[in-house]
């Protein structure tokens, strides 16, 4: 049967009150931050691009095998870290994301595709037991799907005002700031377009009113014995007076004048302006710093697992540490202070440094056990020979 005639219930629309405004207020278009034009803001596509990067870098792990197979490989279009720092770009911009799952007949994943906003209107269903969705496909063999079940979608959300079934842009709140900056820009470009710049004035004494033709005719000429005279001295007589200009211009006012913006942008997204300009609070150390910024990941991974665990039914947790600590020298750090503790034996601590992959898996077993050295300067030895005091 053609997709055009099957006969579905349309479902309830899900507005809120921001839609009745601007239906009313149609001129109150400032409200709106396209995500297109808020990239182009270095510090928006700073935060968004480190946030969604180091959450992809986390490790999605399930208790169950054929949720986490399609965990590593959700699509086949791209590679599965390009695909979820794609999703996790499209929350952070749009404060929700959106995948369709193809499944065979037997209901198991066979591939995800990412849909872009645009793509999909979701509605309500008429007795409010669940979402349906309608689904505008790029390929032109899969059209256009209408009625699409809410099992069928992957649907992660940030904020909502409505019951967690639409999410809220942060970009919403950014929509005062960044008409700010761009008409700081504009200002400050049209100033430095504007500005003037003379190496200094030449005053004529006693020469009475002088035409404009005659002013700049005078500044021609002492400019070309400026340039002949090969940095000598010049030489003017009584008739002038020639003082260099020290002018203090304000144009780096106008380039400092708006940085708040950028801790505001900071401050929507939950994480330290020092993610943006580098520097942030000068007093504050670096592991109080990291703590801050994986408190700041894991508001955003509870939405991510929080929507996989329901839709796969599965167990789904999103682990961090290779995101905050590529290297593994902190989490090594803390297991070395537990076994000093006395809280995990040494088989233990090695069996979690290979599990986390700081170890390889074909290290050798110690041969003897090994003794901790120690570094006090109060130890002495108890070998070596008396001293001599003859010598």
């Amino acid at each position: 049967m053609p997709l055009f005639n099957q006969k579905v219930s349309p479902g309830l629309s899900i507005t809120d009150d921001t839609d009745i405004l601007h239906f009313l207020n149609p001129d109150n278009s400032d409200k709106y931050v396209d995500a297109r034009t808020a990239l182009k803001n270095s510090d928006i596509y700073s935060i968004v691009f480190q946030l969604s990067a180091d959450l992809a870098n986390g490790k999605l792990k399930a208790d169950a095998p054929r949720a986490q197979g399609i965990l590593n490989n959700p699509t086949q279009t791209s590679n599965a870290h390009a695909f979820w720092q794609s999703m996790f770009a499209q929350l952070l911009l749009g404060g929700e994301c959106f995948a369709y799952r193809w499944r065979n007949q037997n209901g198991t994943d066979m591939t995800w595709e990412y849909l872009r906003p645009s793509q999909v209107t979701p509605f309500l269903l008429e007795d409010g037991s669940g979402l349906i969705y309608n689904i505008n496909f790029d390929e032109p063999e899969v059209g256009v799907m209408e009625a699409v079940p809410q099992s069928d979608l992957i649907h992660i959300r940030l904020l909502s005002q409505n019951g967690g079934k639409t999410g809220i842009s942060p970009l919403s709140a950014l929509a005062n700031e960044l008409q700010i900056k761009d008409k700081s820009n504009k200002l400050t470009l049209s100033a430095l377009g504007r500005s003037i710049i003379a190496p200094g004035i030449l005053s004529i004494k006693h020469g009475g009113l002088l035409s404009d033709e005659d002013k700049a005719s005078r500044s021609r000429k002492f400019m070309k014995q400026t340039s002949k005279s090969e940095n000598g001295p010049i030489v003017i007589d009584d008739l002038e007076e020639y003082t260099p200009l020290e002018v203090k211009s304000n144009v780096a006012q106008l380039l400092n004048q708006v940085s708040w913006t950028g801790a505001q942008i900071a401050k929507v997204y939950g994480v330290s302006d020092s993610i943006i300009n580098g520097q942030g609070d000068q007093q504050s150390s670096i592991q109080m710093m990291g703590n801050a910024y994986v408190k700041s990941l894991a508001r955003y991974a509870k939405a991510v697992t929080g929507e996989l665990n329901n839709k796969l039914n599965a167990n789904i947790n999103l682990d961090l540490r290779s995101a905050i600590d590529p290297l593994g020298d902190s989490y090594a750090t803390t297991i070395s202070n537990l076994r000093k503790n006395g809280t995990i034996a040494a088989n233990q601590a090695a069996w979690l440094l290979k599990e986390s992959n700081y170890f390889p898996e074909e290290m050798p077993e110690a041969s003897t056990p090994p003794v901790p050295i120690s570094t006090s300067k109060d130890d002495k030895s108890t070998e070596g020979g008396d001293n001599d005091d003859e010598d």
